[in-house]
């Protein structure tokens, strides 16, 4: 029958090897939502600032856009749009009153279609509602 001493010397180890399980466990769930994230919410064209329902014209018009970049791939790389391959989403710049550079907000479509509205420069997306 082991002794309380050797139960006591057991207890961080076995605690250890709990928070590491938990962790895996967590780093997992982690990689298996950045592989397949929720779809954005969407959003009324009608409810963006002026400058985004603009730049929505311009592309739907073809053109012309006031910045070099507009019309650029935008590779997804954080993952906060539905997996596409490369060249399927493209960026357009929406500007912001008093900003002297391109700014954070930004515009990306699909290939699909869809528009999407980002006002924290691709932290967060919006899709957008055309029709609203």
């Amino acid at each position: 029958m082991p002794s309380l001493r050797s139960s006591l010397r057991r207890r961080p180890f076995v605690a250890l090897l709990v928070l590491i399980v938990l962790l895996l466990a967590g780093y997992a769930a982690r990689a298996a939502h950045d592989r397949h994230p929720a779809p954005p919410r969407a959003v009324a064209l009608s409810t963006l600032p002026v400058q985004a329902r603009q730049t929505v014209t311009l592309i739907q018009h073809g053109g012309p856009f006031p910045y070099p970049e507009d019309g650029t791939v935008y590779d997804n790389r954080n993952r906060r749009l539905p997996a596409e391959p490369l060249g399927f989403y493209h960026e357009y710049t929406v500007s912001t009153p008093g900003d002297t550079d391109r700014g954070e907000r930004r515009i990306v479509t699909g290939r699909n279609g869809a528009f999407y509205w980002t006002a924290d420069h691709y932290a967060s997306f919006l899709r957008i509602n055309l029709s609203g």
